[in-house]
């Protein structure tokens, strides 16, 4: 009698174990899209790839993917070579058009200047030299941030390095009129003394105090007066961070306050580095990306600092003219939240920001790039989505839930930068990264996982980390995805169909409506690969909607960096965004806003609202704007300049 019931025992295991891989199967199994829809979706696209100049350089490095490095380093120098691309899209010579780039070479360590290729010779390629003195041994550059830094209403041009300060190259008034030449047509004007040592991997600007002056936000990576790029010095012991996931050891990020500047044949600026601006674990992170964007509607922006071997910081901005006050915000769990799925708790490896409003409710959400690789390290990226609850950031409460994984953003390889914009014009943003780490031939993937999980005590060591050389490959070979999203919601890659789907090893993306055709192009920093322009000639089938909004500077103006605008549809949906200062890792797109309209008759009125701070306090107007571009003067009686 008891043979039924030892039979059902035996087997109720086994069942109940099938029925648990079987749900779990069904949650790991991805939605897909067919084929039809695929061409569907990828039929409102179109590119063109066009190559970056680069200027010629020594043979013996033109083909280089390692930079010498100290000798403690010697085993991990690719993972030492592993950034330096970037990309900034601006208007540099003053035509009105943001087709002019500013990028870093890696091949050549070398700073270029150069009209975007395609939009005519309107100047000749030259490079940023800081000094004669410039020490390239020990010394390179990781980006280009351009801007009015002088307020002389023409643009500067700021450089990052690792192994020094950055560099403010500040235009000299009437350099054209006097026939210099384009190199000679900028001071170089160190923002810290020259021979300080810092490690930088991100910088933003931002009317942090509301002062109305940019400040600048500098994001640090290895600790202040390391020698990580001397490979003749033997005498001081270098090390990494002393923890995967709870790392404050790095170097130091920094609130560059904005306090005077003159114009004129020697330009100057000058910035106050504010001591304890930030609360200790976000002063010491190891920061890869940052990103500053108003978040709660006081015109005053928060700062995001995405770093890696620990936690992001969302900083909430108590600021006041001249006086900088911020507060850590995190986010809330619950039951089903696990820890790095909460804002501010997280241990990924966050390399890229963004900022724009997805879910339509009129504040900003936060795309962030981690490391999320398929039989990998798949962390996930994050997507930290408004709650549409802004005032509990007074509390110290982050307003966002984190939504990649139902949206489809939690995969995709080794990120840097991360993209949000609508490149087809139909008010529903598409999603792009930059991908990618070592390119070779060896998967050094075991390895890696070996060191995450390793003991604490030995990763600060670089002699305990596996050697990372020329031919090891860690997410080398993916391609940058090229997200849309489907009627589900969810979005989808269709880099393929559009492209866009060969492998590179990427760093840096800016944005800008480069040919002023009503459409975004964009730009990709490649780690030791040629980087690109990407001219943007999709299917003209919606309206679109961009604003070049100008503050007063010298005889001209200049960005209004910070500035808001909203636009209200004829339906009744709100698009918003932000005038944005070189938010992400690399890659700066130009400050000016692209809002697609859908299929919009041409002439229709549009209700814009902008809003901005400068010294005199914060400042509302209601404009009426027809599709198309508009540049803006943001004054008291804010007109249309054209």
């Amino acid at each position: 009698m008891n043979q039924p019931s030892g039979f059902f025992q035996r087997y109720a295991v086994r069942i109940v174990a099938v029925l648990v891989l079987a749900v779990l199967y069904g949650f790991g199994r991805l939605p897909t899209l067919s084929q039809d829809e695929r061409e569907t979706l990828a039929a409102r696209f179109a590119f063109e790839r066009r190559e970056l100049p680069a200027p010629p350089g020594p043979p013996e490095t033109l083909g280089r993917t390692i930079r010498p490095v100290h000798p403690d380093y010697a085993g991990i120098a690719g993972w030492i070579s592993s950034v330096g691309a970037g990309v900034g899209l601006h208007d540099i010579d003053g035509d009105g058009l943001a087709n002019d780039a500013c990028h870093v070479e890696t091949r050549v360590d070398r700073v270029i200047v150069a009209p975007l290729p395609g939009t005519g010779d309107r100047f000749p390629l030259f490079t940023l030299e800081p000094e004669p003195a410039h020490d390239r041994d020990t010394i390179a550059p990781m980006g280009c941030l351009p801007g009015d830094w002088n307020e002389d209403g023409s643009t500067d041009l700021l450089v990052y390095y690792w192994g020094r300060p950055p560099v403010a190259f500040l235009r000299r008034a009437a350099a054209a009129d006097n026939g210099l030449p384009a190199a000679a047509a900028y001071r170089p004007v160190p923002l810290a003394p020259a021979q300080e040592r810092w490690f930088t991997n991100a910088l933003s600007s931002a009317d942090v105090d509301g002062d109305g002056h940019l400040d600048l936000i500098v994001g640090n990576y290895f600790p202040d007066g390391a020698r990580v790029l001397d490979a003749k010095d033997s005498t001081e012991r270098q090390h990494m961070q002393h923890s995967m996931s709870r790392s404050e050891n790095g170097g130091k990020n920094r609130l560059l306050l904005w306090r005077r500047a003159s114009a004129g044949p020697e330009p100057a600026v000058a910035f106050a580095d504010v001591p304890d601006a930030f609360d200790p674990q976000t002063t010491y992170s190891w920061t890869l990306a940052l990103g500053a964007a108003d978040l709660d509607g006081d015109l005053r922006p928060e700062i995001y600092f995405g770093n890696d071997f620990g936690n992001d910081r969302l900083l909430y901005n108590l600021s006041t003219p001249g006086r900088p006050r911020f507060a850590a915000a995190n986010g809330r769990k619950t039951f089903t939240t696990p820890n790095s799925k909460v804002l501010g708790h997280d241990s990924f490896k966050g390399m890229g920001t963004d900022f724009a409003d997805l879910n339509g409710d009129g504040w900003l959400d936060i795309y962030v790039s981690n490391i999320a690789q398929n039989w990998a390290l798949e962390e996930s990226h994050f997507l930290w989505m408004s709650t549409g609850e802004p005032e509990l950031l007074k509390k110290g409460i982050a307003p966002y839930t984190e939504k990649s994984e139902p949206l489809g953003l939690a995969r995709s390889g080794w990120g840097w930068d991360s993209r949000l914009a609508d490149f087809d014009n139909d008010g529903v943003l598409e999603a792009t990264q930059a991908i990618g780490f070592l390119r070779g031939e060896r998967n050094r993937w075991p390895e890696l996982h070996e060191l995450a999980m390793g003991n604490d005590n030995n990763i600060v060591r670089p002699s305990m980390w596996p050697n990372f050389r020329q031919g090891d490959d860690l997410s080398g070979h993916l391609h940058n995805p090229f997200f849309v999203r489907a009627e589900s919601g969810r979005y989808f890659d269709l880099a393929d169909e559009v492209g866009l789907g060969d492998s590179r090893v990427s760093r840096g993306i800016a944005l800008a409506d480069a040919d002023a055709d009503g459409d975004l192009d964009f730009a990709v920093a490649n780690q030791w690969q040629t980087s690109y322009y990407i001219e943007n000639t999709s299917p003209r089938r919606n309206a679109s909607l961009g604003l070049d909004l100008r503050l007063p500077a010298g005889p001209g103006t200049r960005p209004a960096v910070g500035a808001a605008a909203t636009v209200h549809l004829p339906d009744g949906r709100r698009l918003v965004a932000q005038v944005d200062g070189g938010s992400g890792h690399s890659g700066k797109r130009a400050p000016l806003l692209h809002f697609g309209l859908g299929p919009l008759q041409a002439g229709t009125p549009l209700q814009v609202d902008v809003a901005w701070r400068d010294a005199r306090g914060i400042h509302r107007q209601t404009l009426r704007l027809a599709p198309g571009h508009h540049r803006v003067l943001l004054n008291s009686k804010t007109e249309k300049a054209g």
